[in-house]
């Protein structure tokens, strides 16, 4: 055996000073995890949302644990009390509650506290975002690069192999409530009318239906006119989702390109005004289309249905589930730019 200098008492005192620097090492990052969303990944339980004002007219009760009972999301405590802004980690602003300057904000914000900008209309019909550069931290819409992507619907697996389309009388429909003359829809829809009728429903018509009504009317026509209103990107609204897939007709699509629409559709589902040469070509197309082929359009109920997205609870709380997620440190410097490009 060749001699040691250390020893066994050298030996032992050596392992010991290993086993103490290893557990330092680890007890530096139990300490100090990595950060994903702004605080540590984790974060104590609930997160606190608070919704500075809500989306819509009508407030609901959010006392309880709503993200778990209605969505089966943990961890999330939503609340419209502005007297709890000192306790949230999160407050939502949406866009259409917003009052122009910044006297209606909090006064301050809270170190790691986190701004959400929360808005469902396209740029085309916002107004005033230049007043709010270097004030949020995420944005929260239906364009599909924010932060919190927030669609109107979409597909799900279903798994069916049953394809219900429901019984036809009239060829093409339209529901329209705010008709204005300069929007491309308005054109678009004044030169296909030359080739063809088109049923139209909406206050713009002064045929407007019940919300029970809407639905059963629409689903009548072979095909609707998901016309928006202005055309963005990812700017794909309930004209789509509700008015025409889950109606049961086929959505005759104006908005933005194909490409766009395939990226939430399957290329098979729906027709594009931008599919034709011009309007009177499109109008043949439609009135022409045989049994078979029309059938064709209905292929993606066999594997998806439709889900739509209308209460603002959901869209709410899907902030905790993408909170891990969230950059942290981020401010828009210039909030009318990024939803403009």
């Amino acid at each position: 055996l060749r001699w040691s200098p250390w020893g066994r008492t050298g030996v032992k005192a050596l392992v010991t000073a290993g086993v103490f620097v290893t557990t330092l090492w680890n007890l530096r990052f139990l300490l100090n995890p990595s950060k994903g969303s702004g605080e540590d990944s984790t974060h104590r339980e609930p997160l606190v949302i608070l919704v500075w004002e809500w989306p819509s007219k009508q407030v609901p009760n959010v006392s309880r644990d709503v993200c778990y009972e209605l969505y089966s999301i943990t961890g999330c405590q939503l609340t419209t009390e502005r007297q709890l802004l000192h306790q949230a980690d999160v407050v939502v602003f949406p866009h259409s509650r917003l009052q122009p300057g910044q006297d209606k904000l909090p006064k301050e914000r809270l170190p790691g506290q986190n701004w959400v900008w929360v808005s469902l209309e396209s740029p085309s019909n916002t107004r005033a975002l230049a007043a709010w550069n270097q004030t949020f931290n995420w944005v929260m819409t239906y364009r599909q690069d924010s932060d919190i992507f927030i669609p109107y619907g979409k597909l799900v697996p279903n798994g069916s192999a049953t394809v219900n389309i429901p019984a036809k009388t009239d060829l093409v429909s339209w529901v329209i409530s705010n008709y204005h003359r300069t929007q491309k829809r308005a054109e678009v829809y004044k030169n296909l009318s030359r080739y063809l009728h088109v049923n139209i429903y909406g206050k713009a018509n002064n045929k407007p239906l019940c919300k029970d009504c809407l639905l059963p009317t629409i689903s009548k026509s072979r095909f609707y006119l998901a016309f928006e209103n202005s055309i963005h990107r990812d700017y794909i609204t309930e004209k789509l989702w509700r008015n025409s897939l889950l109606a049961g007709t086929v959505p005759v699509v104006l908005g933005p390109p194909r490409a766009n629409y395939e990226q939430f559709v399957p290329a098979d589902s729906f027709i594009h005004v931008n599919d034709f040469g011009s309007l009177e070509e499109l109008a043949t197309f439609l009135k022409t289309m045989n049994s078979s082929r029309y059938q064709q359009f209905f292929a993606w109920k066999r594997r998806f249905s439709v889900k739509l997205y209308t209460d603002w609870r959901e869209r709410i709380c899907a902030i905790c589930t993408a909170y891990p997620h969230l950059p942290y440190g981020r401010l828009y410097p210039d909030l009318q730019s990024w939803f403009n490009s």
